[in-house]
């Protein structure tokens, strides 16, 4: 049985990482088409109906450029970096819930890989271990000015990782749990105020952690406004500069299903993730994370991009205190609710 159970697990583990795959490649495509709208362009409309074969062509492009080592990089690091920031990206989805189970050629087969009670914590402590491929790969490129990107995107991330961590607190103090399961299954309970009847999300309870939630991940996944590897002030793009071809590509598609899998955390923790108002089902979950990505290219098309003391300031100053004071505030609420009990 144990092996039955492991078997499952593999295979859905299998189906999610290509589905995540398709997903990030058309994302790229969803992103242009949107900002081409928004900026009165076209935007890819030539490679298949309405562009939709252009990523299979960008794919062909980048396999076909040459991979080129500097001759000062580190090349066993120079070369693994990037693999590094991809191979993390999609195992955040592992733990995600898109729905109870399916029961296919008589087997139950859960619509989750993995179902951890610190689901939220491990996510986080693979953002944490993703920042090792930034650093890593501006420190092999054998380029001062790689390495000072990196050092500058790691900062980054590191900072607004706290504020993205702390921002989570409260929902956990309501909760009771770290599990996303358990995280889901308060939030498809009814909440009664008076002669309204409203779904138990997060949002409604914990509106300044959502907000704080969605700024910090757009800066933990280097997205604009918060896209400091691009540098004007040095003409370079940061960690990355001294990457060509497909590897360079690995950044990005790290990027990508990074945005993906947070915006399906965001729907998860805040927006009752598989919980609808008719029935409950994965295209509820579908539908709040597309317009999380949704709210991620919106950005990048209205926002002009902050410099990088204004990028610090923004964590340190006025983010990180708004997080501990959401903290104190929920935490007086839940002792207040249980005394009341």
């Amino acid at each position: 049985m144990d092996w039955q159970r492991l078997l499952v697990s593999y295979f859905v583990g299998f189906v999610l990482l290509n589905v995540l795959l398709g997903l990030m490649a058309y994302m790229t495509w969803f992103e242009r088409r949107v900002l081409a709208r928004m900026q009165h362009r076209v935007g890819p409309n030539r490679t298949g109906p309405f562009g939709l074969l252009q990523p299979i062509a960008d794919g062909i492009k980048l396999l076909a450029k040459e991979d080129i080592v500097p001759a000062n990089a580190d090349r066993l690091v120079f070369l693994v970096a990037p693999l590094l920031s991809f191979a993390l990206a999609p195992l955040g989805a592992a733990v995600i819930p898109f729905g109870e189970s399916l029961h296919l050629f008589g087997l139950e087969i859960p619509l989750l890989v993995a179902d951890i009670n610190v689901a939220v914590l491990y996510v986080l402590a693979l953002g944490s271990i993703g920042v090792y491929g930034i650093i890593l790969g501006g420190y092999a490129s054998g380029n001062r000015y790689s390495l000072l990107g990196a050092l500058r995107s790691t900062a980054q991330v590191i900072s607004y990782e706290l504020v993205l961590g702390l921002s989570l607190v409260g929902v956990f103090i309501l909760a009771g749990s770290f599990s996303l399961q358990d995280i889901l299954r308060e939030q498809q309970r009814v909440l009664v105020i008076g002669p309204l009847t409203l779904p138990n999300w997060y949002i409604l309870s914990q509106p300044l952690a959502f907000a704080l939630f969605l700024i910090a991940a757009v800066a933990e996944t280097n997205r604009a406004p918060f896209d400091l590897p691009e540098a004007e002030t040095e003409l370079v793009a940061g960690y990355f500069t001294e990457y060509s071809g497909f590897r360079f590509s690995f950044y990005f598609l790290a990027e990508y299903i990074n945005m993906i899998v947070v915006s399906l955390l965001a729907g998860t923790l805040f927006v009752g993730g598989i919980d609808g108002p008719f029935a409950d089902g994965v295209w509820w979950l579908a539908l709040k994370a597309l317009f999380f990505l949704f709210f991620y290219v919106w950005l990048r098309a209205t926002l002009p991009r902050f410099r990088y003391d204004q990028l610090m300031g923004l964590a340190w100053k006025v983010l990180l205190p708004l997080a501990l004071l959401n903290i104190g505030l929920t935490g007086l609420v839940r002792l207040w609710g249980i005394g009341a009990l």
